[in-house]
C-alpha cells in the first residue's frame, strides 16, 4: 500500500515553466551568498576567466555554491509541487 502511494507521487510528471526557471536562479543567487559569508576560502583554486560574473570565487567555491543551489532549488520546486502550487 505505502510503496504503491510513494511510487504514484514520485511519477508526478511536473511541466517546465518560466516560474520553476526563475525560483532555480533565485535557489542559487541564495547559494552563492551564503556561500560568500559561509566558505573559508573563496578564493582558492584555479580562478575562472569571467570571475566577476561569480562574485571573484574560484572553480572550486563556485561548484560548491551552484551545486547547493541546485539541491535547494530542487528542494523547493519539488516541495511547492508536492503541496500543489505547480
Amino acid at each position: 500500500m505505502l510503496t504503491s502511494t510513494l511510487i504514484a507521487t514520485a511519477t508526478a510528471p511536473l511541466q517546465w515553466s518560466p516560474t520553476i526557471g526563475i525560483i532555480m536562479i533565485l535557489a542559487n543567487i541564495f547559494a552563492m551568498t551564503v556561500g560568500r559569508f559561509k566558505i573559508q576560502y573563496p578564493y582558492s583554486g584555479p580562478e575562472l576567466p569571467s570571475s566577476k560574473f561569480f562574485a571573484g570565487f574560484g572553480l572550486p567555491a563556485v561548484l560548491a555554491t551552484l551545486c547547493f543551489g541546485h539541491i535547494l532549488g530542487a528542494g523547493v520546486i519539488l516541495g511547492l509541487h508536492y503541496i500543489g502550487r505547480f
